[in-house]
């Protein structure tokens, strides 16, 4: 739990000080009056924390929170705190950093932006290689009720693990269903330059979940996760690239 409350702090204090910087980000929930900026608090318990179907806690429960501040021009930043746990490491925290620009013409909407994800604390040994790196990435939604279809494109020049240049991409939709519950699916595809470094070959995920919310704005979550690594294919051996149920507990603020 302490090592969770130290990105979470670090979240606050990049809000506070993204607002006072300049125009930035679009927004939800907390309007600040007479600057445009509307600001956007998540946090979550899930019983995993998978990225791209793969899990950054060894298959156990995580602590999240996302902030994301939104200028009406639809400029934004924001940043994202978990905990993690990977074999044969001492990264504790992973920190992501957002910023870009969001806008809407008719049923679509659009997302260009970067992400840096970083592990404060971590400490790599002598001749290992560097966790954080950085993504652009692009976002598409178009609503065509009841489904909104969704894209997303991301690119690294140097990936995770510095495993070089790496592209992921994503289709998906989300679908209103009967009362209140909303259907959900993606299908993504990861490529690597250096898939030796990175330790797991260019790989296929895929998602269904269903959520709703439940009371007061607590939205629940359960999905199925999974991808096509197989056990020997995954991180010398490693059980996490496998098929799992995720349960997560969410509320926007």
């Amino acid at each position: 739990m302490t090592n969770i409350l130290k990105p979470c702090a670090m979240l606050v204090l990049v809000a506070v000080l993204a607002c006072a910087a300049a125009p930035r980000p679009s927004g939800a929930q907390t309007a600040f009056e007479g600057t445009g900026l509307t600001l956007t608090a998540t946090p979550a318990l899930a019983s995993d924390y998978l990225f791209r179907g793969i899990s950054q806690t060894r298959n156990r429960p995580a602590i999240q929170l996302l902030l994301d501040l939104q200028h009406d021009s639809g400029f934004y930043v924001g940043a994202f705190g978990t905990n993690v746990a990977f074999p044969g490491s001492n990264a504790r925290q992973e920190v992501d950093f957002l910023a870009g620009y969001r806008f809407s013409t008719g049923n679509a909407t659009l997302d260009l932006g970067g992400v840096y994800y970083s592990y404060p604390g971590y400490d790599a040994p002598s001749g290992s290689f560097d966790y954080n790196y950085f993504e652009v990435v692009a976002k598409a939604a178009y609503t065509l009720d009841p489904v909104k279809f969704l894209g997303t494109v991301a690119w690294s020049p140097d990936f995770y693990f510095e495993s070089g240049a790496a592209t992921y991409l994503e289709a998906g939709a989300d679908v209103a269903l009967p009362l209140g519950f909303t259907g959900s699916g993606r299908y993504g595809y990861q490529f690597i330059d250096r898939n030796g470094r990175y330790g797991a070959p260019d790989y296929a995920n895929w998602s269904l979940t269903l959520s709703r919310e439940l009371y007061a704005g607590f939205t629940l979550g359960v999905g199925y996760y999974d991808t096509d690594l197989s056990k020997g294919e995954c991180f010398a051996g490693t059980k996490l690239c496998g098929a799992r149920a995720l349960v997560m507990l969410s509320r926007v603020f």
